[in-house]
């Protein structure tokens, strides 16, 4: 994209967005959030600290910016197959949550929660995007008859995300492909209409895929 216009000031120079960034996703690594300043970034970045409370006013939303950056577009899996589409997408729940750390996530979340603004803004940056792609996929396949008409997405989505989140978080159970899809396995034996036929579909798009 090119650079973008603020308002009353003169064009955002994005050389200096992609600088600040990349030293905070090195400070990040190297001492954690707890350590975090915005002045550390400013200094890393070679910029001046009022060039970045210019574009991030706090380090909450300079950290979010960062998260959002390394999360990169969150799209729900569309190949028409059930099994796959939910298995793609819970491995994108987990691929999420890796990009953002449970060690940067808990205390930013903290620190977010006493505000409102704050907090809205880490919903709709870290919490919202890969549940609405879960949510897309499992709406997908209600829509399609492969699951029950009376299947409450919300908890569906929150089961799904759940064992993603405490699994990362405390390290005690693997979370990689073959766990998410006996996940997948698991909750649609309660949610399908018929899951042996979904388990035919899986079999049928994962010979074409190898066959194509």
């Amino acid at each position: 994209m090119g650079q973008r216009s603020v308002a009353g000031g003169r064009p955002r120079d994005t050389h200096i967005d992609a600088a600040v960034l990349d030293a905070v996703s090195d400070l990040l690594e190297e001492d954690g959030y707890r350590s975090l300043a915005i002045e550390k970034a400013a200094r890393r970045a070679g910029v001046s600290k009022a060039a970045v409370y210019r574009r991030w006013p706090n380090r909450q939303l300079l950290v979010l910016a960062e998260l959002e950056r390394r999360m990169g577009a969150v799209e729900p899996p569309r190949t028409g197959c059930t099994l796959c589409d939910l298995d793609e997408a819970l491995s994108l729940f987990a691929r999420t949550f890796r990009c953002m750390g449970p060690e940067f996530l808990t205390p930013l979340l903290a620190d977010c929660s006493g505000d409102e603004d704050l907090h809205r803004r880490f919903m709709e940056t870290l919490f919202d995007p890969p549940r609405a792609a879960v949510r897309d996929t499992l709406e997908r396949a209600r829509d399609r008859g492969d699951l029950r008409e009376d299947v409450d997405l919300t908890l569906a989505v929150d089961t799904l995300a759940s064992l993603i989140h405490y699994r990362l978080l405390f390290g005690h159970a693997p979370v990689d492909g073959q766990e998410t899809g006996r996940a997948v396995d698991v909750l649609l034996r309660g949610l399908a209409r018929d899951f042996a036929a979904l388990e035919a579909e899986a079999e049928a798009h994962a010979g074409a895929s190898h066959g194509g």
